[in-house]
Protein backbone atom coordinates (compact mmCIF):
# COMPACT_ATOMS: atom_id res chain seq x y z
CA UNK A 1 0.00 0.00 0.00
CA UNK A 2 1.36 3.43 -0.97
CA UNK A 3 1.57 5.65 2.12
CA UNK A 4 3.32 8.56 0.44
CA UNK A 5 1.75 12.02 0.82
CA UNK A 6 -1.05 12.82 -1.61
CA UNK A 7 -0.20 15.17 -4.45
CA UNK A 8 -1.75 18.64 -4.66
CA UNK A 9 -2.27 19.92 -8.21
CA UNK A 10 -2.93 23.34 -9.69
CA UNK A 11 -5.15 22.91 -12.74
CA UNK A 12 -5.66 25.59 -15.43
CA UNK A 13 -9.26 26.56 -16.17
CA UNK A 14 -11.34 29.21 -17.91
CA UNK A 15 -14.16 31.26 -16.35
CA UNK A 16 -17.88 30.98 -16.99
CA UNK A 17 -19.98 34.17 -17.05
CA UNK A 18 -23.11 32.72 -15.43
CA UNK A 19 -22.04 31.75 -11.91
CA UNK A 20 -23.79 34.57 -10.08
CA UNK A 21 -25.42 33.19 -6.91
CA UNK A 22 -29.13 33.91 -6.50
CA UNK A 23 -31.15 34.27 -3.31
CA UNK A 24 -30.20 30.72 -2.30
CA UNK A 25 -26.85 30.13 -4.00
CA UNK A 26 -26.00 28.88 -7.47
CA UNK A 27 -28.75 26.77 -9.03
CA UNK A 28 -28.58 25.18 -12.45
CA UNK A 29 -29.85 22.13 -14.26
CA UNK A 30 -27.80 19.03 -13.43
CA UNK A 31 -26.62 18.79 -17.05
CA UNK A 32 -24.90 22.19 -16.70
CA UNK A 33 -22.65 20.81 -13.96
CA UNK A 34 -22.11 17.58 -15.88
CA UNK A 35 -21.55 18.91 -19.39
CA UNK A 36 -19.53 22.10 -18.81
CA UNK A 37 -15.89 21.30 -18.20
CA UNK A 38 -14.81 22.11 -14.61
CA UNK A 39 -18.01 24.10 -13.98
CA UNK A 40 -18.31 22.67 -10.46
CA UNK A 41 -14.58 23.06 -9.78
CA UNK A 42 -14.62 26.72 -10.82
CA UNK A 43 -17.41 27.62 -8.45
CA UNK A 44 -15.99 25.70 -5.49
CA UNK A 45 -12.60 27.34 -6.01
CA UNK A 46 -14.31 30.73 -6.15
CA UNK A 47 -15.89 30.00 -2.75
CA UNK A 48 -12.55 29.02 -1.19
CA UNK A 49 -10.74 31.96 -2.82
CA UNK A 50 -13.30 34.35 -1.34
CA UNK A 51 -12.03 33.36 2.13
CA UNK A 52 -8.79 35.00 3.25
CA UNK A 53 -5.94 32.46 3.16
CA UNK A 54 -5.10 33.16 6.82
CA UNK A 55 -8.66 32.27 7.81
CA UNK A 56 -8.73 29.23 5.55
CA UNK A 57 -5.51 27.60 6.78
CA UNK A 58 -6.31 24.79 9.21
CA UNK A 59 -9.98 25.79 9.38
CA UNK A 60 -13.08 23.63 9.67
CA UNK A 61 -15.68 23.47 6.88
CA UNK A 62 -19.01 21.59 6.98
CA UNK A 63 -20.47 19.88 3.90
CA UNK A 64 -23.79 18.14 3.30
CA UNK A 65 -26.71 18.03 0.95
CA UNK A 66 -30.27 16.87 0.46
CA UNK A 67 -29.23 13.66 -1.31
CA UNK A 68 -30.38 14.69 -4.76
CA UNK A 69 -28.69 13.41 -7.93
CA UNK A 70 -25.05 14.62 -8.25
CA UNK A 71 -24.78 15.14 -4.46
CA UNK A 72 -22.16 12.44 -3.87
CA UNK A 73 -20.05 13.47 -6.88
CA UNK A 74 -20.02 17.08 -5.68
CA UNK A 75 -19.08 16.11 -2.10
CA UNK A 76 -16.08 14.12 -3.34
CA UNK A 77 -14.82 17.04 -5.44
CA UNK A 78 -15.33 19.54 -2.61
CA UNK A 79 -13.29 17.40 -0.19
CA UNK A 80 -10.43 17.13 -2.67
CA UNK A 81 -10.45 20.89 -3.27
CA UNK A 82 -10.81 21.79 0.41
CA UNK A 83 -7.69 19.79 1.24
CA UNK A 84 -5.73 21.49 -1.54
CA UNK A 85 -6.91 24.94 -0.40
CA UNK A 86 -5.57 24.68 3.13
CA UNK A 87 -8.71 23.61 5.01
CA UNK A 88 -7.68 21.50 8.01
CA UNK A 89 -10.87 19.59 8.78
CA UNK A 90 -14.05 18.68 6.93
CA UNK A 91 -17.21 17.66 8.76
CA UNK A 92 -19.57 15.77 6.46
CA UNK A 93 -23.00 14.27 7.00
CA UNK A 94 -23.25 10.46 6.80
CA UNK A 95 -23.44 9.47 3.10
CA UNK A 96 -22.96 13.17 2.30
CA UNK A 97 -26.51 13.90 3.44
CA UNK A 98 -27.54 16.53 5.99
CA UNK A 99 -30.50 18.91 6.15
CA UNK A 100 -29.94 22.63 5.71
CA UNK A 101 -31.05 23.39 9.31
CA UNK A 102 -28.72 20.67 10.63
CA UNK A 103 -25.78 22.09 8.66
CA UNK A 104 -26.42 25.51 10.19
CA UNK A 105 -26.47 23.83 13.61
CA UNK A 106 -23.21 21.94 12.98
CA UNK A 107 -21.41 25.03 11.64
CA UNK A 108 -22.23 26.84 14.89
CA UNK A 109 -21.48 23.86 17.14
CA UNK A 110 -18.01 23.19 15.72
CA UNK A 111 -17.16 26.88 15.13
CA UNK A 112 -16.51 26.23 11.45
CA UNK A 113 -15.62 29.08 9.09
CA UNK A 114 -18.59 28.04 6.98
CA UNK A 115 -20.41 25.29 5.20
CA UNK A 116 -21.21 24.26 1.65
CA UNK A 117 -24.80 23.10 1.23
CA UNK A 118 -25.66 21.01 -1.82
CA UNK A 119 -29.33 21.55 -2.56
CA UNK A 120 -31.78 23.13 -4.94
CA UNK A 121 -34.28 23.14 -2.05
CA UNK A 122 -37.83 22.65 -3.32
CA UNK A 123 -36.83 22.27 -6.99
CA UNK A 124 -37.09 18.86 -8.73
CA UNK A 125 -34.16 16.41 -8.60
CA UNK A 126 -32.84 13.54 -10.70
CA UNK A 127 -30.61 13.62 -13.80
CA UNK A 128 -33.04 15.99 -15.55
CA UNK A 129 -33.66 18.09 -12.45
CA UNK A 130 -31.83 20.85 -10.62
CA UNK A 131 -28.69 21.04 -8.51
CA UNK A 132 -27.49 23.84 -6.29
CA UNK A 133 -24.55 25.01 -4.19
CA UNK A 134 -24.96 27.44 -1.31
CA UNK A 135 -22.25 28.86 0.94
CA UNK A 136 -23.09 29.60 4.58
CA UNK A 137 -20.70 31.60 6.72
CA UNK A 138 -19.46 31.17 10.30
CA UNK A 139 -22.75 32.27 11.89
CA UNK A 140 -24.43 29.29 10.20
CA UNK A 141 -26.48 31.47 7.86
CA UNK A 142 -26.44 32.22 4.12
CA UNK A 143 -23.57 34.40 2.97
CA UNK A 144 -24.34 38.11 2.75
CA UNK A 145 -24.41 39.91 -0.59
CA UNK A 146 -20.88 41.26 -0.16
CA UNK A 147 -19.61 37.65 0.06
CA UNK A 148 -21.71 36.27 -2.81
CA UNK A 149 -20.72 39.23 -4.98
CA UNK A 150 -17.08 38.48 -4.22
CA UNK A 151 -17.57 34.82 -5.16
CA UNK A 152 -19.17 35.88 -8.45
CA UNK A 153 -16.39 38.34 -9.29
CA UNK A 154 -13.75 35.66 -8.65
CA UNK A 155 -15.67 33.19 -10.86
CA UNK A 156 -15.53 35.67 -13.76
CA UNK A 157 -11.73 35.86 -13.78
CA UNK A 158 -10.66 32.46 -12.44
CA UNK A 159 -7.64 30.95 -14.18
CA UNK A 160 -6.81 27.91 -12.05
CA UNK A 161 -7.99 25.76 -9.18
CA UNK A 162 -6.26 23.60 -6.58
CA UNK A 163 -7.21 19.97 -6.06
CA UNK A 164 -5.93 16.77 -4.48
CA UNK A 165 -7.32 14.18 -6.95
CA UNK A 166 -5.89 11.16 -5.13
CA UNK A 167 -7.87 11.85 -1.95
CA UNK A 168 -10.70 9.34 -1.69
CA UNK A 169 -13.05 9.71 1.27
CA UNK A 170 -15.40 6.97 2.56
CA UNK A 171 -18.79 8.64 3.13
CA UNK A 172 -20.38 5.43 4.42
CA UNK A 173 -18.35 5.02 7.65
CA UNK A 174 -18.91 7.23 10.70
CA UNK A 175 -15.74 8.55 12.30
CA UNK A 176 -12.50 10.33 11.45
CA UNK A 177 -10.30 9.74 8.39
CA UNK A 178 -6.78 11.23 8.17
CA UNK A 179 -4.82 12.09 5.02
CA UNK A 180 -1.22 13.24 4.56
CA UNK A 181 -0.74 15.80 1.79
CA UNK A 182 2.54 16.88 0.24
CA UNK A 183 3.94 20.17 1.58
CA UNK A 184 1.43 20.11 4.48
CA UNK A 185 2.73 19.98 8.05
CA UNK A 186 -0.51 18.68 9.54
CA UNK A 187 -2.73 15.85 8.25
CA UNK A 188 -6.01 16.75 6.63
CA UNK A 189 -8.94 15.20 8.52
CA UNK A 190 -12.43 14.27 7.40
CA UNK A 191 -15.06 13.53 10.03
CA UNK A 192 -18.20 11.69 8.92
CA UNK A 193 -20.88 12.53 11.49
CA UNK A 194 -24.36 11.32 12.32
CA UNK A 195 -26.55 13.66 10.28
CA UNK A 196 -29.28 13.87 12.92
CA UNK A 197 -27.83 13.80 16.44
CA UNK A 198 -26.37 17.32 16.89
CA UNK A 199 -29.53 18.87 15.49
CA UNK A 200 -31.82 16.60 17.55
CA UNK A 201 -29.96 17.55 20.71
CA UNK A 202 -30.49 21.24 19.89
CA UNK A 203 -34.24 20.65 19.57
CA UNK A 204 -34.32 18.80 22.90
CA UNK A 205 -33.08 22.00 24.53
CA UNK A 206 -35.82 24.09 22.89
CA UNK A 207 -38.99 22.02 23.19
CA UNK A 208 -40.60 19.98 25.98
CA UNK A 209 -40.11 16.51 24.51
CA UNK A 210 -42.03 14.84 27.34
CA UNK A 211 -45.12 16.98 26.61
CA UNK A 212 -44.76 16.29 22.88
CA UNK A 213 -44.42 12.55 23.52
CA UNK A 214 -47.62 12.61 25.58
CA UNK A 215 -49.40 14.48 22.75
CA UNK A 216 -48.21 12.06 20.08
CA UNK A 217 -48.23 8.72 21.87
CA UNK A 218 -49.97 9.18 25.22
CA UNK A 219 -53.41 7.96 26.28
CA UNK A 220 -55.26 10.77 24.47
CA UNK A 221 -52.78 11.21 21.63
CA UNK A 222 -53.58 12.95 18.38
CA UNK A 223 -53.04 11.32 15.00
CA UNK A 224 -50.63 13.01 12.65
CA UNK A 225 -49.27 12.50 9.15
CA UNK A 226 -45.87 13.75 8.04
CA UNK A 227 -44.73 13.77 4.39
CA UNK A 228 -40.97 14.14 3.84
CA UNK A 229 -41.50 14.05 0.05
CA UNK A 230 -38.43 11.76 -0.25
CA UNK A 231 -36.19 14.60 0.87
CA UNK A 232 -33.50 14.65 3.53
CA UNK A 233 -35.86 15.46 6.42
CA UNK A 234 -37.21 11.90 6.31
CA UNK A 235 -34.17 10.83 8.35
CA UNK A 236 -35.03 13.40 11.01
CA UNK A 237 -38.75 12.63 11.09
CA UNK A 238 -38.10 8.94 11.71
CA UNK A 239 -35.47 9.48 14.39
CA UNK A 240 -37.09 12.37 16.27
CA UNK A 241 -40.85 12.08 15.71
CA UNK A 242 -41.19 8.31 15.42
CA UNK A 243 -38.37 6.74 17.45
CA UNK A 244 -38.09 9.37 20.17
CA UNK A 245 -41.54 10.96 20.43
CA UNK A 246 -43.51 7.80 19.72
CA UNK A 247 -45.37 8.53 16.48
CA UNK A 248 -46.39 5.30 14.75
CA UNK A 249 -44.07 4.49 11.85
CA UNK A 250 -46.97 4.67 9.39
CA UNK A 251 -47.51 8.31 10.36
CA UNK A 252 -44.40 9.22 8.37
CA UNK A 253 -44.51 8.78 4.61
CA UNK A 254 -41.98 9.22 1.80
CA UNK A 255 -39.17 9.25 4.37
CA UNK A 256 -36.44 7.56 2.33
CA UNK A 257 -34.27 10.24 0.66
CA UNK A 258 -34.10 9.57 -3.07
CA UNK A 259 -31.94 11.20 -5.75
CA UNK A 260 -35.02 12.13 -7.77
CA UNK A 261 -37.40 12.51 -4.78
CA UNK A 262 -39.36 9.56 -6.15
CA UNK A 263 -40.41 11.67 -9.11
CA UNK A 264 -42.07 14.14 -6.75
CA UNK A 265 -41.63 17.90 -6.80
CA UNK A 266 -40.39 18.38 -3.19
CA UNK A 267 -42.22 21.66 -2.64
CA UNK A 268 -44.59 21.61 0.37
CA UNK A 269 -47.60 23.47 -0.97
CA UNK A 270 -51.19 22.65 -1.92
CA UNK A 271 -50.21 21.83 -5.51
CA UNK A 272 -47.22 19.56 -5.02
CA UNK A 273 -48.36 17.97 -1.75
CA UNK A 274 -51.88 17.35 -3.04
CA UNK A 275 -51.80 13.67 -1.99
CA UNK A 276 -51.22 14.70 1.62
CA UNK A 277 -54.08 17.20 1.44
CA UNK A 278 -56.39 14.49 0.03
CA UNK A 279 -55.39 12.06 2.80
CA UNK A 280 -56.59 14.58 5.40
CA UNK A 281 -60.13 14.84 4.08
CA UNK A 282 -61.43 11.61 5.67
CA UNK A 283 -60.93 12.96 9.22
CA UNK A 284 -58.48 10.18 10.14
CA UNK A 285 -55.70 12.62 11.06
CA UNK A 286 -55.73 15.69 13.31
CA UNK A 287 -52.55 17.31 12.03
CA UNK A 288 -50.28 17.01 9.00
CA UNK A 289 -47.11 18.57 7.69
CA UNK A 290 -44.99 18.36 4.54
CA UNK A 291 -41.33 19.29 4.06
CA UNK A 292 -39.20 20.26 1.08
CA UNK A 293 -36.05 18.62 -0.29
CA UNK A 294 -33.52 20.05 2.16
CA UNK A 295 -35.82 20.37 5.19
CA UNK A 296 -36.03 24.12 5.64
CA UNK A 297 -39.64 24.61 4.44
CA UNK A 298 -42.90 23.27 5.81
CA UNK A 299 -46.63 23.23 5.20
CA UNK A 300 -49.13 22.85 8.06
CA UNK A 301 -52.57 21.23 7.68
CA UNK A 302 -55.37 20.56 10.12
CA UNK A 303 -58.25 18.06 10.02
CA UNK A 304 -60.25 18.01 6.75
CA UNK A 305 -57.12 19.40 5.01
CA UNK A 306 -57.51 22.80 6.65
CA UNK A 307 -54.62 24.84 5.23
CA UNK A 308 -52.56 27.21 7.36
CA UNK A 309 -50.91 29.85 5.20
CA UNK A 310 -47.23 30.43 6.04
CA UNK A 311 -48.08 34.03 6.95
CA UNK A 312 -50.74 32.89 9.43
CA UNK A 313 -48.45 30.14 10.70
CA UNK A 314 -45.72 32.50 11.89
CA UNK A 315 -48.34 34.84 13.38
CA UNK A 316 -49.95 32.02 15.39
CA UNK A 317 -46.56 30.80 16.65
CA UNK A 318 -45.75 34.38 17.67
CA UNK A 319 -49.02 34.70 19.57
CA UNK A 320 -48.39 31.40 21.37
CA UNK A 321 -44.62 31.64 21.63
CA UNK A 322 -44.47 30.90 25.34
CA UNK A 323 -45.85 27.41 24.70
CA UNK A 324 -42.21 26.75 23.74
CA UNK A 325 -39.98 26.41 26.86
CA UNK A 326 -36.97 27.99 25.14
CA UNK A 327 -38.75 31.35 24.93
CA UNK A 328 -39.93 31.12 28.53
CA UNK A 329 -36.24 31.18 29.45
CA UNK A 330 -34.87 33.67 26.91
CA UNK A 331 -37.79 36.03 26.42
CA UNK A 332 -38.65 37.44 22.99
CA UNK A 333 -36.38 40.03 21.41
CA UNK A 334 -38.24 40.76 18.19
CA UNK A 335 -40.31 39.44 15.30
CA UNK A 336 -39.57 39.75 11.57
CA UNK A 337 -41.12 38.88 8.23
CA UNK A 338 -40.06 39.28 4.63
CA UNK A 339 -41.70 42.16 2.81
CA UNK A 340 -43.96 39.97 0.59
CA UNK A 341 -45.26 38.05 3.63
CA UNK A 342 -48.69 39.16 4.87
CA UNK A 343 -48.97 41.64 7.74
CA UNK A 344 -50.61 39.11 10.08
CA UNK A 345 -47.42 39.01 12.18
CA UNK A 346 -47.46 42.82 12.47
CA UNK A 347 -50.75 42.70 14.37
CA UNK A 348 -49.35 40.26 16.95
CA UNK A 349 -46.22 42.40 17.32
CA UNK A 350 -48.30 45.52 17.89
CA UNK A 351 -50.53 43.83 20.47
CA UNK A 352 -47.60 42.38 22.38
CA UNK A 353 -45.44 45.52 21.97
CA UNK A 354 -42.61 43.51 20.44
CA UNK A 355 -40.41 45.08 17.75
CA UNK A 356 -41.32 44.08 14.18
CA UNK A 357 -38.84 44.13 11.28
CA UNK A 358 -39.80 44.02 7.59
CA UNK A 359 -36.90 42.70 5.49
CA UNK A 360 -36.25 41.73 1.87
CA UNK A 361 -36.70 38.08 0.89
CA UNK A 362 -33.69 36.01 1.96
CA UNK A 363 -32.80 34.46 5.30
CA UNK A 364 -29.48 36.30 5.53
CA UNK A 365 -31.37 39.47 6.49
CA UNK A 366 -32.94 37.69 9.46
CA UNK A 367 -29.55 36.26 10.45
CA UNK A 368 -28.05 39.71 10.79
CA UNK A 369 -30.83 40.72 13.20
CA UNK A 370 -30.41 37.48 15.18
CA UNK A 371 -26.66 37.95 15.50
CA UNK A 372 -27.31 41.43 16.90
CA UNK A 373 -29.70 40.03 19.52
CA UNK A 374 -32.73 41.77 18.01
CA UNK A 375 -34.76 38.81 16.72
CA UNK A 376 -36.34 35.64 18.13
CA UNK A 377 -38.92 34.53 15.52
CA UNK A 378 -39.23 35.17 11.81
CA UNK A 379 -40.98 33.89 8.73
CA UNK A 380 -41.38 34.10 4.97
CA UNK A 381 -44.48 33.49 2.89
CA UNK A 382 -42.52 30.85 0.96
CA UNK A 383 -43.20 28.28 3.70
CA UNK A 384 -40.18 29.19 5.84
CA UNK A 385 -40.20 29.83 9.61
CA UNK A 386 -37.41 29.84 12.17
CA UNK A 387 -36.25 30.88 15.61
CA UNK A 388 -32.91 32.12 16.86
CA UNK A 389 -31.54 28.60 17.42
CA UNK A 390 -29.82 28.50 14.01
CA UNK A 391 -29.48 30.91 11.07
CA UNK A 392 -31.73 29.12 8.59
CA UNK A 393 -35.42 28.55 8.27
CA UNK A 394 -36.33 25.21 9.78
CA UNK A 395 -39.25 23.04 8.73
CA UNK A 396 -39.07 20.53 11.56
CA UNK A 397 -38.67 23.30 14.16
CA UNK A 398 -41.88 24.90 12.85
CA UNK A 399 -43.74 21.60 13.09
CA UNK A 400 -42.57 21.04 16.67
CA UNK A 401 -43.60 24.62 17.48
CA UNK A 402 -47.11 23.86 16.22
CA UNK A 403 -47.25 20.58 18.10
CA UNK A 404 -46.18 22.44 21.26
CA UNK A 405 -49.12 24.81 20.79
CA UNK A 406 -51.49 21.85 20.31
CA UNK A 407 -50.07 20.16 23.42
CA UNK A 408 -50.62 23.31 25.46
CA UNK A 409 -54.02 24.39 24.16
CA UNK A 410 -55.58 21.01 23.31
CA UNK A 411 -57.56 22.51 20.45
CA UNK A 412 -57.69 21.67 16.76
CA UNK A 413 -55.58 23.54 14.22
CA UNK A 414 -58.71 25.09 12.72
CA UNK A 415 -60.06 26.24 16.09
CA UNK A 416 -56.73 27.87 16.94
CA UNK A 417 -56.76 29.76 13.63
CA UNK A 418 -60.37 30.83 13.99
CA UNK A 419 -59.72 32.18 17.48
CA UNK A 420 -56.67 33.98 16.14
CA UNK A 421 -58.74 35.69 13.41
CA UNK A 422 -61.45 36.65 15.91
CA UNK A 423 -58.79 38.25 18.08
CA UNK A 424 -56.73 40.02 15.41
CA UNK A 425 -58.77 40.01 12.21
CA UNK A 426 -57.60 38.14 9.14
CA UNK A 427 -55.06 38.88 6.44
CA UNK A 428 -56.33 37.16 3.31
CA UNK A 429 -53.25 36.25 1.34
CA UNK A 430 -52.26 34.46 -1.85
CA UNK A 431 -49.29 34.13 -4.19
CA UNK A 432 -49.37 33.50 -7.94
CA UNK A 433 -46.22 31.96 -9.45
CA UNK A 434 -45.56 32.27 -13.18
CA UNK A 435 -42.63 29.91 -13.75
CA UNK A 436 -40.11 29.45 -16.59
CA UNK A 437 -41.00 32.72 -18.28
CA UNK A 438 -38.65 34.14 -20.91
CA UNK A 439 -36.13 36.21 -18.93
CA UNK A 440 -36.14 39.15 -21.33
CA UNK A 441 -39.95 39.32 -21.38
CA UNK A 442 -40.10 39.16 -17.58
CA UNK A 443 -37.44 41.85 -17.08
CA UNK A 444 -39.07 44.17 -19.63
CA UNK A 445 -42.45 43.76 -17.94
CA UNK A 446 -40.97 44.56 -14.53
CA UNK A 447 -39.10 47.59 -15.88
CA UNK A 448 -42.22 49.00 -17.52
CA UNK A 449 -44.24 48.29 -14.38
CA UNK A 450 -41.73 50.18 -12.24
CA UNK A 451 -41.89 53.17 -14.59
CA UNK A 452 -45.69 53.10 -14.37
CA UNK A 453 -45.95 53.02 -10.59
CA UNK A 454 -43.10 55.52 -10.12
CA UNK A 455 -45.09 58.20 -11.94
CA UNK A 456 -46.51 60.67 -9.43
CA UNK A 457 -49.93 60.43 -11.07
CA UNK A 458 -50.16 56.74 -10.16
CA UNK A 459 -50.61 57.55 -6.47
CA UNK A 460 -54.27 58.36 -5.68
CA UNK A 461 -55.46 56.40 -8.72
CA UNK A 462 -58.67 54.46 -8.07
CA UNK A 463 -59.41 50.96 -9.33
CA UNK A 464 -62.97 49.62 -9.31
CA UNK A 465 -63.84 45.91 -9.52
CA UNK A 466 -67.47 44.93 -8.96
CA UNK A 467 -68.55 46.83 -5.83
CA UNK A 468 -64.98 47.28 -4.53
CA UNK A 469 -62.94 50.47 -5.01
CA UNK A 470 -59.24 50.57 -4.19
CA UNK A 471 -57.22 53.79 -4.08
CA UNK A 472 -53.44 53.76 -4.36
CA UNK A 473 -51.79 55.30 -1.31
CA UNK A 474 -48.17 54.38 -1.98
CA UNK A 475 -46.15 52.68 -4.73
CA UNK A 476 -42.42 51.98 -4.76
CA UNK A 477 -39.57 49.53 -5.29
CA UNK A 478 -38.89 48.24 -1.78
CA UNK A 479 -35.59 49.35 -0.28
CA UNK A 480 -34.20 48.08 3.02
CA UNK A 481 -31.67 49.71 5.32
CA UNK A 482 -30.32 47.12 7.74
CA UNK A 483 -30.68 48.51 11.28
CA UNK A 484 -27.58 46.59 12.37
CA UNK A 485 -24.92 47.58 9.84
CA UNK A 486 -26.76 50.29 7.82
CA UNK A 487 -26.22 48.38 4.58
CA UNK A 488 -28.80 49.18 1.91
CA UNK A 489 -30.57 46.58 -0.27
CA UNK A 490 -32.40 48.11 -3.21
CA UNK A 491 -34.81 46.77 -5.85
CA UNK A 492 -36.38 44.18 -3.55
CA UNK A 493 -39.87 44.11 -5.07
CA UNK A 494 -42.47 46.45 -6.54
CA UNK A 495 -45.17 47.40 -4.02
CA UNK A 496 -48.59 48.93 -4.53
CA UNK A 497 -50.22 49.78 -1.20
CA UNK A 498 -53.86 50.86 -1.12
CA UNK A 499 -55.58 53.16 1.35
CA UNK A 500 -57.24 50.23 3.17
CA UNK A 501 -53.84 48.59 3.72
CA UNK A 502 -54.24 46.02 0.94
CA UNK A 503 -51.06 45.30 -1.00
CA UNK A 504 -50.05 43.99 -4.42
CA UNK A 505 -46.39 43.00 -4.77
CA UNK A 506 -44.44 41.90 -7.84
CA UNK A 507 -41.07 40.13 -7.66
CA UNK A 508 -38.70 38.22 -9.89
CA UNK A 509 -37.70 35.14 -7.91
CA UNK A 510 -34.05 34.16 -7.45
CA UNK A 511 -34.55 30.46 -6.61
CA UNK A 512 -35.13 28.93 -10.06
CA UNK A 513 -32.57 27.18 -12.25
CA UNK A 514 -33.77 28.35 -15.65
CA UNK A 515 -36.02 31.01 -17.11
CA UNK A 516 -37.62 33.53 -14.80
CA UNK A 517 -40.31 33.18 -12.16
CA UNK A 518 -42.59 36.17 -11.71
CA UNK A 519 -44.46 36.21 -8.41
CA UNK A 520 -47.53 38.26 -7.58
CA UNK A 521 -48.43 38.54 -3.90
CA UNK A 522 -51.81 39.81 -2.73
CA UNK A 523 -52.53 40.75 0.88
CA UNK A 524 -55.79 42.20 2.21
CA UNK A 525 -56.94 42.71 5.81
CA UNK A 526 -60.49 42.09 7.03
CA UNK A 527 -61.77 42.65 10.54
CA UNK A 528 -65.32 41.37 10.07
CA UNK A 529 -65.48 38.93 7.12
CA UNK A 530 -62.93 36.48 8.46
CA UNK A 531 -64.30 33.05 7.49
CA UNK A 532 -64.59 33.46 3.71
CA UNK A 533 -62.82 31.74 0.82
CA UNK A 534 -59.36 33.23 0.18
CA UNK A 535 -59.51 33.31 -3.61
CA UNK A 536 -63.04 34.77 -3.62
CA UNK A 537 -62.04 37.52 -1.21
CA UNK A 538 -58.92 38.38 -3.18
CA UNK A 539 -60.41 38.12 -6.69
CA UNK A 540 -60.87 41.91 -7.10
CA UNK A 541 -57.24 42.61 -6.18
CA UNK A 542 -56.05 39.78 -8.43
CA UNK A 543 -57.94 41.37 -11.33
CA UNK A 544 -56.29 44.72 -10.58
CA UNK A 545 -52.83 43.11 -10.30
CA UNK A 546 -53.13 41.51 -13.73
CA UNK A 547 -54.61 44.66 -15.28
CA UNK A 548 -51.80 46.90 -14.03
CA UNK A 549 -49.00 44.52 -15.03
CA UNK A 550 -50.59 43.14 -18.22
CA UNK A 551 -48.75 39.98 -17.21
CA UNK A 552 -50.75 37.53 -19.30
CA UNK A 553 -50.32 39.65 -22.42
CA UNK A 554 -46.63 40.39 -21.78
CA UNK A 555 -45.62 36.80 -21.01
CA UNK A 556 -48.03 34.80 -23.15
CA UNK A 557 -49.34 32.97 -20.10
CA UNK A 558 -53.03 32.42 -19.50
CA UNK A 559 -52.64 31.70 -15.80
CA UNK A 560 -50.17 30.97 -12.98
CA UNK A 561 -48.17 27.74 -12.70
CA UNK A 562 -48.84 27.53 -8.95
CA UNK A 563 -51.25 29.28 -6.59
CA UNK A 564 -50.49 29.22 -2.87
Amino acid sequence: MDNSPLQVLTVPTAPYPDQRPGTSGLRKKVYVFQSRKKYLHNYIQSIFSSIDLRDRQGSTVVVGGDGRFFNRTAVEVIVQMAAANGVGRMIIGHHGIMSTPAISCVIRKYKAIGGIILTASHNPGGPDGDFGIKFNTANGGPAKEAVTNKIFQISRTIEEFAICPGLQVDLTSLGKQMFDLENKFKPFSVEIVDSVESYANLLRNIFDFSALKELLSGENHIKIRLDAMHGVVGLYVRRILCEELGCPAHSAINCVPLEDFGGLHPDPNLTHAADLVDSMRDEQYDFAAAFDGDGDRNMILGKHGFFVTPSDSVAVIADNIFCIPYFQQTGVRGFARSMPTSAALDRVAKATQIELYETPTGWKFFGNLMDAGRLSLCGEESFGIGGGHIREKDGLWAVLAWLSILASRRQSVEDILREHWLKYGRNYYTRYDYENIDIDAACEMMEDLEILIADKSFVKQRFAVEDKIYQVEKADNFEYTDPVDSSISRNQGLRIIFSDGSRIIYRLSGTGSQGATVRIYIDSYEKEQIFEDIQVMLAPLATIALKISQLHHRTGRSGPSVIT
